[in-house]
């Protein structure tokens, strides 16, 4: 009785110590604006989410359903969100030097992104992130590359430098960036709804729209456009952010692990979107589109020259462009 006592009593003390174990198991609310089937979010739950399964429970919400998009950096900087995955567009709201990673050729592809990510170059910019908001910022992850796709056909307007698009009505996006954007690619850009495109392409209102495969895909541009010339204008990106004051309480151990975690599902997403860009590409073909590549070094030139000595270069540090430049093909 004796033995059964005291091998019960080490039992419920064993089972006392192991409770605030898993009571003290960390909860990473992710905030995203992206769907459920978001390629990005799909990374992040499937990768992700089991990699940190031993000491942090992942819980995402889509849609913007727990903090409202582009208010997810202020959550975490005020502790009252974990993660979230941010643009470089909302960055430089906050720090105007983040601007040079949503302009036009300064990302090549996706390998191009991860160069620059993990090289010292963007050091000054995660520490300033994480000194000013408290947010490290993980990883990078790859949402496609923006493309031309004309109304008219190859034989009638063959797109292989800007000098090839003057003239062209090219709807863009409304900002001052955007339009500066269209006109740096030699275009006439023409500011529009989205939601007006397609019909603005089947009357001719537009000649044109800039836009990722996946997007002429799903809004069916395909059936008022013959072309699209893989201009790559822009590689859009997100980066994976986190929580410093979080990652600050982890073990070394687990800061590895979170770490890895977020590399993992990064690349996991990357190889997925460029899959399903290479197939959307056969799509297309298949729908009787013309897809063809122009030559990139003349627009990347020209494209870049444009923004040198613009306002939207104001807040670029010296030299960065031309260290991001250095380490693609």
């Amino acid at each position: 009785m004796k033995t059964l006592l005291k091998t019960s009593g080490l039992a419920l003390a064993a089972a006392l110590i192991a409770t605030p174990v898993l009571a003290d198991k960390i909860t990473l609310r992710m905030s995203t604006p992206a769907s459920e089937s978001d390629q990005r979010s799909v990374a992040l739950a499937e990768v992700f989410a089991p990699a940190v399964a031993e000491f942090a429970t992942y819980e995402p919400h889509y849609n913007a359903s727990l903090i409202k998009q582009n208010s997810e950096l202020e959550a975490i900087a005020s502790g009252d969100l974990e993660m979230s995955i941010a643009s470089a567009q909302e960055l430089a709201q906050y720090f105007p030097e983040f601007s040079i990673f949503a302009t036009g050729y300064v990302h090549q592809d996706a390998a191009h992104q991860v160069a620059v990510f993990n090289d010292a170059l963007m050091d000054p910019f995660k520490a300033t992130v994480e000194d000013e908001l408290g947010i490290k910022l993980l990883s990078v992850m790859y949402l496609g590359r923006r493309h031309v796709n004309l109304r008219q056909c190859p034989d009638e307007l063959n797109v292989q430098t800007p000098a090839d698009l003057a003239g062209v009505n090219l709807r863009m996006p409304g900002t001052d960036a955007w339009q500066f954007l269209g006109k740096a690619l030699g275009a006439n850009p023409t500011p529009m709804a989205f939601t007006e495109v397609y019909t603005a392409l089947q009357t001719g209102s537009v000649d044109g729209q800039d836009n990722p495969l996946p997007t002429v895909v799903d809004a069916k541009f395909y059936e008022v456009t013959c072309q699209i010339a893989l201009t790559s204008h822009l590689v859009d990106l997100n980066y994976v952010a986190f929580s410093k004051a979080i990652w600050d309480e982890l073990s070394p151990e687990q800061q590895a692990t979170v770490q890895a975690a977020a590399d993992a599902a990064a690349e996991s997403g990357r190889q997925k979107q460029l899959e399903k860009e290479e197939s959307l590409a056969a799509f297309l073909t298949e729908n009787g589109l013309t897809i063809y590549e122009p030559d990139l070094t003349a627009f990347r030139e020209h494209v870049q020259s444009q923004y040198v000595g613009s306002e939207f270069a104001e807040s670029w540090p010296d030299g960065v462009l031309e260290k991001i430049n250095a380490l693609g093909n």
